[in-house]
């Protein structure tokens, strides 16, 4: 792009890597002063940004040798969701663990509208933040992408598909579902149903996955009348236990994607006199408080979730502090295990 007939806008991270004929991960740590690049890519790099006119607010700081210690944790949803539910809780107390250990400042953020997602990014454009971590990300959610194009390092938790661009952490929600459907067969129970998560997240695909897998190992033939949608919440677990009721009253088992849906389905069985276990066995995922506090205690596939919010604030700290290739980014997978209670 010459200066003579340069395009309207300010010029782009991709744009200076074309020029200089490298990685966009390269161009990243040249302009924040990481030693790991070589002088010819680096001398590439800085003709290319004088000749384009790119110098970023976040490069400036950089080579100044400040920044703003903060990190943005990003979460989707609503302040009565994000009380209602455990696992929100236990992802921050992982993150903010690990960022005061870091001396970093944590800026927890909820978009809850399409204004308050531009908002957002006006602020990032601001260059306000380091770095920014995302919770309950669905896939369609552009948000993860336009914060890398901004120049800022960004981790998810969990993944929009399986081909995520984006650094994650994630567990094994197919091995969840795989072992919550295992542990019910081997009980005996032959008429299993699935409450599921939202089926635009990647984690719930993977849990009914998992569950359609663990079918088959059993020997179980798939009945997709066994399967409800729910959306991570008690109230949907409720909508989706009814359903199956309604659907398929013979069924003698329910793997719910969540244990607050569990809790949920758990209501609407007692409401239709199911006795659980001894009617109806349930398994949830999570092993959250609501697992443990539930009557009778619920059992549930344990995910480590602290743990996932520590290694989150680990690999954006190791990010912003030695920005890598866009296109080799950090993945994490973490294992689960199955809690068994008095449920099953």
């Amino acid at each position: 792009m010459a200066v003579s007939g340069r395009q309207t806008g300010r010029p782009t991270l991709e744009e200076v890597a074309a020029r200089a004929g490298v990685g966009r991960g390269t161009v990243s740590r040249v302009i924040n002063g990481s030693p790991k690049v070589s002088e010819q890519a680096k001398a590439a790099v800085e003709r290319a940004v004088a000749e384009l006119g790119y110098v970023p607010n976040r490069a400036a700081r950089a080579l100044a040798g400040s920044r703003t210690d903060a990190v943005a944790l990003v979460i989707p949803e609503t302040e009565a969701r994000l009380f209602a539910e455990p696992y929100f809780l236990d992802i921050i107390r992982g993150v903010s663990a690990e960022l005061a250990a870091a001396d970093k400042q944590l800026l927890l953020t909820l978009i809850r509208s399409e204004q308050e997602r531009q908002r957002f990014e006006q602020y990032l454009a601001a260059q306000r933040v380091d770095g920014v971590l995302l919770v309950s990300v669905h896939g369609d959610d552009p948000l993860p992408d336009q914060v890398r194009a901004l120049g800022l390092p960004a981790v998810l938790n969990g993944r929009r598909t399986e081909a995520e661009r984006v650094a994650f952490v994630d567990s094994d929600n197919t091995g969840a579902g795989r072992t919550a459907v295992a542990h019910l067969a081997a009980r005996g129970r032959q008429r299993i149903a699935t409450v599921t998560g939202p089926l635009d997240m990647y984690v719930a695909r993977c849990r009914l996955d998992g569950y359609r897998e663990g079918l088959a190992e059993a020997g179980l033939t798939p009945d997709e009348t066994l399967v409800a949608n729910g959306d991570f919440t008690e109230e949907g677990g409720r909508r989706a236990m009814r359903e199956l009721l309604d659907r398929r009253p013979d069924l003698d088992a329910v793997f719910a994607a969540s244990d607050v849906m569990a809790a949920g389905a758990r209501s609407v069985l007692r409401e239709a006199g199911r006795r659980v276990p001894e009617d109806v066995a349930l398994v949830g995922v999570d092993d959250s408080a609501v697992a443990r506090l539930m009557d009778p205690p619920l059992t549930s596939v344990r995910q480590p979730i602290e743990e996932m919010g520590r290694t989150m604030a680990r690999m954006l700290l190791e990010e912003i502090a030695s920005p890598g290739d866009a296109d080799d980014q950090p993945r994490r997978m973490l294992p689960t295990e199955l809690v068994v209670r008095a449920s099953s």
